[in-house]
């Protein structure tokens, strides 16, 4: 096969791991040129994401031992998603085929081969999912299933327990790129192309080695960008939040009315200080529901570059 292949890893302080995730993934693709599925000219491209310990120096040497091995580096750290973006963006340049994966081995290397047989079959997007979440902890576990479930009433379109991992023909790449939001949520966007496209399930493992860079808070986060990044739901459900303490507000007032006709009228010490309380929670509530959609407005609307590359060998390798 003549089809360029460019496995895109984004890394940030990765150390530990890299030099295994080199073997494996540099193992893959050289099985799949050998068995004539992607052209010689495939490569593995490395992006560092501003990281502060020895990942770029171990990327400098990887490329200049092994032929296949790329690397970018960014000016500073810019986050997971930009660091794919960036891949992609270099990638779709020179290449037919990329398969984005992170760098800890969690994702099953060798799903890769089942990927690039199912884009052979006509598939331009082929979707990493996890058959199974036995490794995850019961916590893990359940948000996550309930997060896909609030996705998919949200009316988002989601790949179930598929993050990062999948491949992508160069047309569907094309295609993401046309998408000029900062605030990015690819697990979200990839579905809106609309290409033809497949699954292939796999076992997640354990991180091999390091330490996880998506920890809860961080978490928390991504998957409330990835809800206020892709549905207006949360504000129309603070308008009927409104009507609903208004129609409370009614009947209270009707209530202390009555009360004050029939001489029933006590001090209202208790009720007065938890209807404070509750209405000046549901008020801050609102507010930053509302502000966090006018911080995505002003993001975008200054359209400041999502990454400024430092250095970066993957074109200067692809033209030889």
């Amino acid at each position: 096969m003549n089809d360029i292949l460019t496995i895109i890893i984004p890394c940030f302080n990765e150390q530990e791991v890299l030099p295994e995730t080199r073997k494996e993934v540099g193992k893959i693709l050289n099985d799949l040129i050998d068995g004539e599925k992607v052209s010689a000219k495939s490569k593995i491209l490395f992006v560092d994401d501003g990281s502060s310990d020895n990942t770029w120096t171990l990327i400098e040497d990887y490329s200049k031992h092994y032929s296949y091995v790329t690397g970018i580096t960014f000016t500073r750290n810019y986050g997971h998603q930009n660091a794919l973006l960036a891949g992609l963006s270099i990638a779709s340049k020179y290449s037919d085929i990329m398969i984005t994966i992170d760098a800890d081995l969690q994702d099953d290397v060798n799903a890769m081969y089942e990927m690039i047989d199912k884009y052979h079959q006509g598939n331009e997007i082929v979707y990493g999912v996890r058959s199974s979440r036995e490794t995850d902890t019961f916590f893990k576990k359940n948000t996550a299933l309930a997060f896909y479930a609030l996705m998919r009433k949200l009316g988002v379109q989601l790949v179930p327990n598929s993050a990062d991992y999948r491949l992508m023909s160069k047309k569907a790449v094309l295609a993401l790129l046309e998408y000029k939001e900062r605030n990015l949520f690819l697990r979200g966007m990839v579905p809106l192309i609309g290409y033809q496209s497949a699954k292939v399930f796999y076992k997640r493992k354990k991180r091999f080695a390091g330490k996880s860079k998506y920890p809860l808070k961080k978490m928390i986060h991504f998957a409330f960008d990835g809800i206020t990044s892709f549905s207006t739901t949360p504000i129309k459900l603070i308008m009927n939040l409104g009507i609903l303490v208004i129609i409370v507000s009614i009947v209270l007032m009707i209530y202390t009315l009555v009360q004050k006709f029939s001489g029933g009228t006590t001090s209202g010490w208790s009720s007065l200080m938890i209807s404070i309380w509750l209405l000046g929670g549901v008020q801050l509530l609102s507010l930053s529901v509302l502000g966090e959609y006018i911080g995505k407005i002003f993001t975008e609307v200054k359209m400041r570059p999502r990454f400024h590359i430092r250095y970066e060998n993957y074109s200067k390798k692809m033209k030889f």
